[in-house]
């Protein structure tokens, strides 16, 4: 299911406009993406949370050139899904 087809879906369940869902769905990505630049995650009862998890710098191998980096610690943005979420996906 892509973006578009989400849209869609909600035009067809509540009435709503097209144009109108598409600036709803279009702020809640960027609110998201915010909100973990910021460092601060999301927590989205029944749903699940969006959470920042850091890596530890590690020593990596550029195999084409035989040298051996470094890949400096850094963040990455993470979904945890909710208990009711999995098992609803589960089909309990």
């Amino acid at each position: 299911m892509t973006k578009a087809d989400i849209i869609n879906e909600i035009v067809e369940n509540t009435g709503i406009t097209k144009k109108d869902v598409t600036a709803v769905v279009e702020s809640f990505m960027e609110a998201i993406k915010d909100s973990l630049a910021e460092k601060e995650n999301i927590y989205l009862r029944g749903f699940g949370s969006f959470i920042l998890k850091r890596r530890a710098e590690k020593t990596a191998r550029n195999i084409s050139k035989n040298t051996t980096i470094i890949i400096p610690a850094h963040d990455f943005p993470t979904f945890k899904p909710a208990r009711t979420f999995i098992n609803q996906v589960k089909g309990e």
